[in-house]
Order: structure tokens, then sequence, then C-alpha cells
């Protein structure tokens, strides 16, 4: 590259560039053509003719006056033409401002603009111009005209006319220019970052090995379709989004390159007609070079949508071409006699005539899921009534249907068949249930689906658990367990060796318990935590998880045998469900581990009584048992709208037979935007704990009947949940009508202990 003549190299270094890009009247204006990088502005004046201190300049496509400003101080006068009266003004105020008199401000198109007295020695354009010729009125005899060609390049050139008679003749072309800026210079530029902050978001993407944006997204709250709009105009391209492409998707194009180079340059082919493919990306600092060298004689233009919508058209591409693969492998064979009904193609998308995934029916699938994320959902339920569908999200324990989905029946076998190609099932098979997992990943979060599949009278249903996979589970602290418990919860995991278990029904919150404990011992790193479990709910760092393989003979017990070879100092049983399990689990408490485990039981002491039925010796219950923790699951009033409320008198009279205490207050949720109005937001643990002691050790080894066994519980200090679920009522963490949905009736009251009331 040929160097900047000294007086060019000064004049640059006398204007700040970022005079001319701070401030909000441009930013909604700005390209790299209207404010050029510096290193741009100086590639130019090394390109053009030396510019000498009594010439008349011109700059067409003035832009922010960045430029313009520049030429100042090598020209003697400079007329700056810009067709933006907004941005030419704001141009004005800046050569104002910083005492650049020598510059002229013209509000016109560059063929309109009058004709300069005297005429321009150079006249520089870094706008594209229709027709060069119409600006020769503008150029003096023997006078130059410096404009850009090749529009329709990444890179436009720049070609130099000289004015002969009364026509401009083309002399040459100077060079390629690149007005191009990268996603940091126009996030700078438009002020929605500093130095500062970008260098913090770099080291954070390389450290967490994602992408800069994502990280910038994040930490400055920016909604995602107008930052990548925005993007698109400064970069040039055009900005659409995944609803206007997925009925017009190829799915034969996106099949001819390789997944892993479109993955690693961020590009979907998505059409190809008439020469031209169109592909769209989610960066906009993409290249399609490379893709065009693999496409020699085609013209690749690119299209910008945002990161939620390239992972949509890429799910609806990829699985099409699961459902053509599949389609082919079912294809019946010269010895095999085709489907009467025709169920493959029925099942393979929304026209029959169509072998493949329907790019409509990933996207409703898609939405659902997003949805479900949105509210915080941990289940969802698709389900088909004759020819009424039904789409439901289960949140804080409660379902509730989501009306915006409108399905035929014909689609709801689509969606169901995306919903199988996802998780790797046989789309062919609608008789039997079937249970899977994938993957959704919406940003920086990841969810592991576990997905069941169930044939019904009116069609195939399908149950989608939502799990977060962040690396880490709540802490004891932020199980919303009373401090009393949760320190004697952490003093269990503390001991040298025990079984410890954690007791309810499915959907009673029992794993999320236990992850808190494991959570904790990861967070200390000092002992060694092995878990075996089906499947594995939340991936935890610095635990060793392991999961149960049925079907190669690998289950709980096999497991727990291996495991005690391997120097753990706890082990988690995600389930004690056989009494091979119950015995390996007793086993390796005798061997010095803390063992943890659930059980599907209603309360801590009937815990005993399923392990007397799994027919464990008494003996060895006393002897390894060092708690039970027995749980429901409460609504947790909204916190942003919580208020006192007056108590429901049915419910009163139930929990206080013999009239409540003076002081006795509970709250209710109001109704609020951050709980979209149903006054609960989350969902608390209520716990039961019996903690072993010498006295309950005796009355498990001698094994009453499970009554006298809750009494002398009671009497050895049992922590019922009427207890809890009253402390957490008073407290005003869940509302009073909770009370009957966690407790059965005869708990509702004080129980008996002893042969007498509890104390209130």
């Amino acid at each position: 590259m040929k160097r900047v003549y000294p007086r060019a190299l000064e004049a640059l270094r006398s204007v700040s560039r970022h005079d001319f890009v701070s401030g909000s009247d441009l930013v909604a204006s700005i390209t790299g053509h209207s404010i050029p990088r510096e290193e741009t502005v100086s590639h130019i004046l090394s390109l053009l003719p030396e510019i000498e201190p009594d010439q008349m300049v011109m700059h067409v496509g003035g832009g922010s006056g960045y430029f313009a400003a520049v030429l100042s101080g090598l020209a003697h006068r400079v007329l700056y033409v810009e067709r933006n009266a907004v941005v030419a003004e704001a141009a004005r105020e800046r050569f104002v401002r910083l005492g650049m008199h020598n510059v002229d401000v013209v509000v016109a198109r560059a063929e309109e603009a009058p004709e300069p007295d005297p005429l321009c020695d150079l006249v520089l354009c870094t706008s594209f111009v229709r027709d060069q010729t119409a600006l020769a009125h503008l150029v003096r005899e023997g006078g130059r005209l410096v404009c850009l060609e090749g529009r329709a390049g990444p890179v436009p050139s720049l070609a130099m006319f000289e004015k002969q008679g009364a026509k401009l003749k083309r002399v040459r072309t100077l060079g390629w220019v690149d007005f191009n800026r990268n996603v940091e210079q126009i996030l700078i530029d438009q002020g929605v970052v500093n130095e500062a902050v970008l260098a913090e978001a770099k080291a954070e993407a390389a450290k967490q090995n994602c992408r800069l944006l994502d990280v910038l997204r994040r930490k400055l709250n920016l909604e995602e379709i107008d930052l990548y709009r925005s993007l698109a105009r400064q970069r040039g391209m055009t900005f659409t989004d995944a609803d206007e492409l997925l009925p017009d998707l190829h799915p034969a194009l996106f099949r001819r390159f390789s997944r892993t180079f479109l993955d690693l340059s961020r590009l979907i082919p998505i059409a190809e007609e008439d020469g031209r493919i169109t592909v769209v990306t989610d960066d906009p600092d993409a290249r399609t070079d490379q893709l065009e060298r693999l496409s020699p004689n085609q013209v690749v233009d690119c299209l910008l949508v945002t990161p939620t919508d390239f992972r949509r058209l890429w799910s609806a591409l990829d699985l099409t071409a699961k459902g053509r693969r599949f389609a082919a492998d079912q294809e019946p064979t010269p010895n095999q006699t085709a489907d009467p009904t025709g169920s493959k193609d029925q099942l393979l998308g929304k026209d029959p005539k169509n072998k493949h995934v329907s790019p409509y029916l990933v996207s409703v699938y898609e939405a659902i899921l997003m949805d479900a994320v949105s509210e915080k959902a941990s289940d969802i339920h698709i389900e088909q009534y004759g020819d009424r569908i039904r789409i439901r999200l289960r949140v804080d324990g409660d379902l509730h249907d989501l009306p915006q989905y409108q399905l035929s029946a014909r689609e709801m076998k689509g969606v169901i068949n995306v919903i199988k190609l996802r998780a790797e099932l046989n789309i062919a098979e609608h008789r039997l249930p079937q249970g899977g997992r994938s993957r959704l990943q919406l940003g920086d979060m990841a969810y592991d689906l576990r997905i069941q599949t169930q044939p019904s009278l009116h069609g195939e249903h399908a149950v989608i658990r939502l799990l977060p996979q962040t690396g880490r589970a709540m802490t004891i602290a932020e199980l919303g367990m009373s401090s009393m418990i949760g320190a004697r919860y952490q003093r269990l995991l503390d001991n040298p060796a025990g079984l410890v278990l954690v007791v309810g029904p499915t959907g009673s919150g029992k794993s999320t318990t236990l992850y808190a404990g494991l959570q904790t011992l990861a967070d200390d790193g000092r002992r060694k935590v092995i878990t075996v479990e089906d499947p594995i709910e939340y991936s935890i760092d610095n635990i060793q998880q392991t999961r149960v393989r049925s079907e190669i003979g690998f289950g709980f017990a096999d497991a727990m045998r291996a495991f005690v070879r391997e120097d753990p100092d706890v082990i988690l049983v995600g389930e004690i469900r056989d009494q091979e399990t119950a015995l390996e689990a007793i086993r390796a408490s005798q061997t010095g581990h803390v063992v943890l485990s659930t059980l599907h039981c209603n309360d801590a002491v009937d815990s005993l009584q399923r392990l007397y039925d799994l027919g464990i010796h008494p003996n060895s219950i006393a002897g390894e048992l060092l708690a039970v923790i027995a749980q429901r699951l409460a609504k947790r009033i909204c916190k942003h709208c919580c208020q006192p409320a007056e108590p429901d008198p049915v419910i009163l009279s139930e929990v206080f037979p013999d009239g409540p205490p003076a002081d006795f207050r509970c709250f209710q949720g109001a109704g609020c935007d951050k709980c979209n109005g149903r006054g609960t937001q989350g969902r608390v643990a209520i716990v039961e704990y019996m903690e072993v002691d010498s006295d309950i050790r005796n009355a498990i080894s001698s094994q009453p009947p499970i009554g006298e066994l809750r009494w002398r519980a009671l009497d050895a200090g049992l922590v019922t949940m009427r207890d809890s679920a009253l402390d957490h009522v008073i407290e005003g963490i869940i509302p009073l009508s909770e009370l009957p949905r966690i407790l059965p009736r005869e708990r509702m009251a004080p129980e008996v202990r002893g042969g007498r009331r509890s104390q209130e």
C-alpha cells in the first residue's frame, strides 16, 4: 500500500474521529461510508493525487463530516454534500464548533448539487453514484472525479476520471476500498459500549468459549431483534426473520455442504435461483468467500438473522434431512408391501406429498419450547382429544393452556414427529410408549429435554420435561428451608457414614433437595462425590455423575457395588426402587460412606415401613439411617405483590381446632406483571424432618405399628410438615390456601404426641 504524503498524514492526525461519532444525532444513520474508519480515510488519501493548499475539493456523501474535516486541512475550500438534511445539519454544527470555517455544507443529491464557483479541482464520492457523467458540471477542465465502482462486490474499487472538453474520461482504477467496520467498531461508534466494557466482554467470551455478541447482549440487556437489525443496517446487509424464510427452504441445498463447514462459518444456504445462492447468518462479520469458492460461477447473497432465528432455520433443515433419511430407510423393498394406510407420509409432514418434515411444524415446536422457557415451565403437555388439540405448560405445579396454538389433527401428528426425530425415537412406531432425550440451547442457557410419548384413543400424546443445565444446582440456603433444618441438613453431609433419605411423591422436589446437598459438597471440594441416576437431571461441576443403563444390565445396585471400590466419601443413589438397591445402600453406609437417596412414600415415618416392605432388617435400618426428609412443594407468594390477607375461616378451623393464636397472620399475592397476575412465582419446599436418635433407633429395631412409630417420632422432636408450612405462612412465603394442597386432612390439626395433643 502507498504511504500517505506528509501533509495528508498531518491533516488526518489533527482531526479526532471521536468528535464525529459521539452524540445521538447520527446513531440511526451512521454507516461505514458516512463515518469511515481512520484506516480507510488514510488508505483513500494514499490513492488520491496530492491535494494542493489552493485547491477546491468537493466531498459527496459527506455523512458525519469526518472525511470533509480531514480534507479541510488540505484544501483551500471544501464543499460537503449530503442528501440527508438531519445528518448535514449535525455535521454543520460540528464544523462550526471545531472552527473549520473553510467547509461549506450543501444539502442535495450528488446529481442535483448546484454548480460551484469556482469549479472543483477534485470531486470525491464515497457513496455510490448511478451516473458519473452527471457530475461533469462540478469539475473544472483538467480536474478530476474520483468515485466508487463495483457496487455488487463486497469491497468496491475507487476509479479516477478526468474532465477533457465537456466530458469525463476514465483514467484508471486507483485501488480497492473497504468501508466495512466489524461489530466491535460499530458498537463503539454507536455508543453502545466503550473500550473498557468491550475488553471485559472479550475476556469473558474467550473464557466461556462463546461469541462476543452473546456476552454483550446479556451484560447490557440488549433486545436481540433491535441489536441485529441495527447491525444489519450498519453492515449494509438485509435483516430478515425465520418466519419469512421457513416456507421456502431448500433442504437439498443445505445437504450439499458439510455441516461442520456451515457451523464454523455460521452460514445456512436457504435458496438457489438464477445463479445466485442466498445464505443466512447470525454473525454480522461472517465471510462468504469460502462458500463462493465452493460454488463457482454463482453469486452469494447474505442475509442477517438473530441467533434465535438462525437456530430455528438450522433445526428445520436438519430435522427435514433426518425425516428424508428415515423415509428412505422405510421405503419398501421389492419383497415388501407398502403400508396400505399411507401413514408414513402423513406422519412426516403437513402435506402427504412431501417426504420431509414441514419447516412450519419445526417452527411451531420451537415456538412452544421458547414459550415454555420464558414462562419457566417445568413440563410441556401436548395432547389430542378427538379433533381438539391441547397444549399446556406446567408452571409452579399447575397446568395452564397455550391457546395461541390452534393446530389441526394432521399438524399435531407432524409436531409429534418433529419431537420424535429430535429425540431420535422411531417415528413409525405409534402403538407403544417411547422415551428419549434431546437438548435445547438458547443463548448461553442449555436445557435437557426428557421426552415421553404415549399412544391414546385419538392419537399420540407427548410430555416434555425441561431441565436447565447450568452446571450448578440450588444451594441449601436457596431451597427455602428454615435455618434450623438447613443447618441440620448441612450437618448430615459432614457425617463420616450413614443413610439420608429424601421422600415424597413424584414431583415433590426430592431430587432438587439432594442436588442442593451435592452442590454444597461440590463447592467445598474436600470430599469425593459419585452419583448414579436415572436420568441425570442436573449436571453439576466437580461431581462424578453416572447414568443407569438398564439395556446393558447396569442398574442402581450394579453401580453401588462398583462405586465402593472407587474411594468415594459420598454416594448418591437416584432412587431406591427394589430390595437389591436398598441392601447395597445399607452396605455402602456400613463400609464408611454417606449415602443419599430418595424413596416414594408419603411422610418421614412411612419411609420406615417402605424399607421394611423391601425386606431390610430393622436393625440395619436402625443402625445406618441418619435422617429422613419428607417434602412437598408449595407455591411461593410473589415478592413483588405480596400483601396481608384475611385468612380463610374454613382452613383456619382445620388448622386450629381450638382457635388461632391472637397474633396469627397470613399473606397473599395480589397479582402483578412479574407473576403474570397469578400472585405466586416459583415454589418452595415444605419439609418434615426426622433425625434418628437413640429413642427412634430403639423403636425402629422393635418394628412397632406405624402409628406408634409416628408418635414416638413426635415425642423425639419430629418437625412436622404442618409446622414447617405454618412457619412459611406466617413469614409471608406461602399463602394459607396452600395448606390443603400439601397436607392430608388428618394432618391439618396438631398431632397427638404420646397420648396428648402437641402444643402450638
